[in-house]
């Protein structure tokens, strides 16, 4: 092990977490609907139902205070404070993974898809309370720019998952570069800030070459995970909800997707496993950083 940054590899399962997720699951759990998850308001009071303005739908609420929902066209403001990049020495480039000796774990989420249900995801993990990284694809907020003001009010942090979502492996060098490059751009327009991390796409995997593109772009670690969710291939709660319980320990980075369906449907169980066992999502900038101790860190 290198630090953090060991691929995702063997690991034993979780067998009583899961199997607690699992018989939940069985109670009734299971599938995501067709229609498009909307996040409760905060119980015994009524649910605000503000126009989201990346559609024109009512925005799902987060409960007891509820950020002003993205506008869909024209300049989103920018959001004071953005979180630059941060360097944590003795840590490698890649990073899969936080201090395993502290009940933490960090939900990473690609920034993409139905802007309706990336909302509603937000909501649910800030009625948990639950602060996540969400790495987002720049063209996502060109066309959708309220959602990265959205975000970082939501008291998370943003990231940079590349521009167009191409997969760098297959671009050349001066190709690859511009697809980090033009989404920092898009995002330091947005927020002031390049962003606190870079991912790289289609997957977490990266190559020595475009750790140094990231870099040069402005990034001194590339954040990877040490759980995949699948959810991308996934159309059943029960697969994404059982793949993640089965891997998650102190420390883990979770990769998830925000705006699709059957993540929007797994969060409230994958939620309450966390919080089942004493576990606290934060960031993942929070989940690296050590208190102000300076206990030694120790590898996964």
């Amino acid at each position: 092990m290198d630090g953090y940054g060991n691929p995702p590899g063997r690991r034993g399962a979780l067998g009583a977490g899961a199997g607690a997720l699992a018989a939940a699951l069985l109670a009734g759990c299971g599938e995501p609907s067709g229609r498009r998850e909307q996040a409760p308001g905060l119980p015994g009071r009524a649910a605000p139902t503000p126009t989201s303005g990346v559609s024109g739908r009512a925005a799902p609420t987060s409960g007891a205070s509820d950020p002003p929902a993205p506008g869909g066209s024209g300049s989103a403001h920018a959001p004071a404070s953005a979180p630059a990049p941060r360097r944590f020495p003795g840590l490698p480039v890649r990073i899969a993974h936080g201090p395993r000796d502290r009940p933490r774990v960090a939900l990473t989420f690609d920034g993409r898809g139905d802007p309706d249900l990336a909302l509603a995801a937000l909501a649910r993990c800030e009625r948990a309370g639950a602060r996540v990284t969400v790495l987002a694809v720049g063209t996502w907020l060109a066309r959708h720019p309220g959602l990265a003001r959205r975000i970082l009010d939501g008291g998370h942090e943003l990231g940079n998952h590349t521009e167009h979502h191409l997969d760098l492996a297959a671009l050349d060098e001066s190709a690859a570069y511009e697809e980090i490059a033009a989404c920092a751009r898009r995002l330091r327009r947005l927020t002031g800030s390049v962003g606190a991390w870079f991912r790289p796409s289609p997957t977490t995997y990266d190559s020595p070459l475009v750790e140094r593109l990231a870099l040069r772009a402005g990034y001194p670690h590339v954040l990877a995970c040490d759980v995949e969710s699948l959810d991308h291939a996934a159309t059943r709660v029960a697969t994404v909800t059982r793949k993640v319980a089965g891997e998650l320990r102190n420390g883990s980075v979770v990769e998830l997707s925000l705006g699709r369906p059957v993540t929007v449907a797994a969060l409230p169980l994958l939620l309450a496993e966390i919080g089942r066992r004493g576990l606290h999502a934060v960031t993942a900038t929070e989940l690296m950083a050590r208190p102000a101790t300076g206990a030694a860190r120790t590898a996964g």
